[in-house]
């Protein structure tokens, strides 16, 4: 598999604007982000790579007064993978209750709940606010028994702490049939057998029965368009769960969810990414 390695040279230069960055060029198709003297590298597959997608991610970029500045090289031919892997997947804790790490980790803390990925790329290790946070919330949930749905699952690392933590029946889903290859190879990993995964995207649940915990971390725009198509799957006192936006969208996204017959519960932040917690009440 080639890739394209693109070198962000940003002005200023901090961890806001480096994160809000790969959070963006990841809804275009970017896999991986290292942080560099300046900037970052990113890792794009080159059969996904949308230079004109890039342009106008920069073009638009949110934060005032940044200047970013790209260049694109082809990495030489190597097992990309595990170069990143050996180097940048550290072992991660959160909350004090649950620790990710890969197979390759023999020196990590031991928690409560213990997660093993070989994240290969797909976007979720754990590290990236949004989804510690939505770690952090389902650690603090009552999932006992109940159905999970877990949309955009990526490394399916929510979906694997949801069974964990009692989960009767899961449903991971993504769009992206490499995502879906690694969740299943995580859940292998993990001695579960309660998680189904499947490709394709919210009009898979159409008609589905309702569950009783949703958790949604892809992005604003996709979560806005897709909440109608949760909430017909949702019954009263469902909960859902969602992330991958700034804490400034919170409010358009809650005027969204209780347009829909959801109340607002909570939400938490870091670095300006947040997580919202609603409950339908019809």
């Amino acid at each position: 598999m080639k890739y394209f390695e693109v070198t962000f040279t940003a002005q200023p230069c901090n961890e806001i604007i480096t994160d809000v960055l790969s959070g963006l060029t990841a809804d275009i198709g970017f896999e991986s982000f290292v942080e560099c003297e300046n900037g970052m590298k990113a890792y794009v597959q080159q059969s996904q790579f949308d230079e004109e997608a890039l342009k106008q991610v920069i073009e638009n970029f949110p934060i005032p007064d940044t200047i970013i500045t790209y260049s694109i090289t082809e990495p030489e031919d190597k097992n990309w993978n595990e170069e990143w892997e050996k180097n940048f997947f550290q072992p991660i804790v959160i909350d004090n209750r649950c620790v990710i790490h890969s197979t390759f980790h023999k020196d990590y803390p031991k928690a409560e709940y213990d997660i093993v990925i070989n994240p290969q790329m797909a976007f979720g290790t754990g590290h990236h606010e949004t989804t510690s946070s939505i770690l952090g919330e389902l650690l603090e949930a009552d999932l006992k028994g109940k159905s999970v749905l877990d949309m955009g699952c990526g490394t399916s690392i929510l979906a694997i702490l949801a069974s964990m933590r009692g989960a009767e029946k899961v449903t991971a889903i993504d769009i992206d049939d490499w995502c879906v290859n690694n969740s299943r190879d995580n859940i292998a990993l993990n001695g579960i057998s309660n998680i189904t995964v499947e490709l394709g995207d919210a009009s898979l649940l159409k008609g589905h029965e309702p569950f009783d915990v949703i958790i949604a971390n892809i992005n604003r725009n996709i979560l806005l368009q897709d909440m109608p198509a949760y909430a017909a799957c949702m019954k009263k006192g469902s909960e859902l769960y969602i992330s991958g936006f700034y804490t400034q969208d919170i409010p358009v996204l809650r005027e969204k969810a209780e347009s829909l017959g959801m109340e607002y519960v909570h939400h938490r932040e870091k670095h300006n990414w947040a997580a919202v917690k609603f409950i339908m009440k019809k």
